[in-house]
């Protein structure tokens, strides 16, 4: 078995929504909704909120953890414990059956919570429509970069997209995910599988290297997918070819951690021969941050 085992340099393992560097299990600060204006805004109160700090509020969408989302304001402690503010719930979200709040201080407090943005009141649930899964659907969709016109257009290609779907598409800032990006327009899936569509590269972001983009449907819990490109080249947007025959995303699972000193991981459907920089960054940075070690995947697959 190949080892995947680096040393650590950043690493918090906090999986719930609430925490963060130094907080113990009876300082962690919390959020709860106390009340909902359906696609204008979101009543919220805190607990347990240390002093005198100030938190950036962000909405996103369902499933977000409200990372990436758009600032919908700030909220200043105080002297800390409960304090109760509204904010605007944003223009890209009206519509949304789900939302994501998140609140994060510069001092590395965090917590987060989500509410139902279609009913008047806490927030709390209500009978929704079940989601469509087209009879024999399975898997999960993902899309390539087909090519990219530098600060122009990309073209991508989709694979597995489920049949009778309406998808936005919207291009964001590198390692956003294209979350809360601009949207660039709509893949109608039709009947599923595999199409190519071309779409503009929005004013705003002419001129980044690198950027992401995503296409969503508008469910409470949607089908998505997300890639990256360069812009800086006109061709493929510098996409490495996939090995013939390899379908699917790679994963990692975490194995055992060392504190202060490594992190041990097991990879799943990797590419086979590829070389792999491996990154840690604070919790919430998605894995961007410094690299701490390489490998190569071999003959592909799982290992640890």
């Amino acid at each position: 078995m190949r080892k995947g085992t680096f040393f650590l340099v950043v690493l918090a393992l906090l999986f719930l929504g609430i925490g963060s560097a130094s907080s113990s299990a009876s300082t962690i600060p919390t959020i709860s909704i106390v009340s909902v204006v359906p696609n204008q805004s979101v009543t919220i109160m805190t607990h347990n909120y240390p002093a005198g700090q100030v938190f950036d509020v962000r909405m996103n969408y369902m499933g977000t953890l409200g990372l990436g989302g758009a600032i919908v304001g700030q909220l200043n402690s105080g002297a800390g414990g409960s304090v109760t503010a509204t904010y605007p719930i944003p223009d890209y979200l009206k519509g949304q059956v789900q939302i994501a709040i998140r609140a994060d201080s510069y001092q590395g407090y965090y917590s987060f919570n989500w509410f139902w943005n279609d009913t008047s009141g806490t927030g709390a649930p209500v009978p929704v429509p079940p989601i469509y899964v087209p009879p024999g659907y399975v898997g999960i969709p993902t899309f390539s970069i087909t090519a990219v016109v530098a600060d122009d257009n990309v073209t991508i290609t989709t694979n597995n997209f489920p049949p009778n779907q309406l998808f936005d598409v919207t291009i964001g800032q590198m390692y956003t995910q294209g979350i809360g990006g601009i949207k660039v327009g709509e893949i109608p899936s039709g009947a599923g599988g595999t199409i190519t569509a071309t779409f503009p590269i929005p004013d705003a972001l002419k001129g980044q290297s690198r950027l992401s983009i995503r296409a969503q449907t508008r469910h409470a819990n949607p089908y998505y997918a997300y890639n990256w490109f360069w812009n800086n080249t006109t061709g493929s947007g510098g996409q490495p070819t996939p090995p013939p025959g390899y379908t699917g995303i790679p994963t990692i699972k975490i194995c055992q951690v060392v504190r202060d000193s490594t992190v041990e991981f097991q990879t799943y459907n990797y590419p086979p021969n590829r070389d792999f920089t491996v990154q840690m960054g604070p919790m919430g940075a998605l894995g961007y941050g410094t690299a701490v070690g390489s490998f190569n995947s071999g003959a592909g697959g799982a290992f640890r």
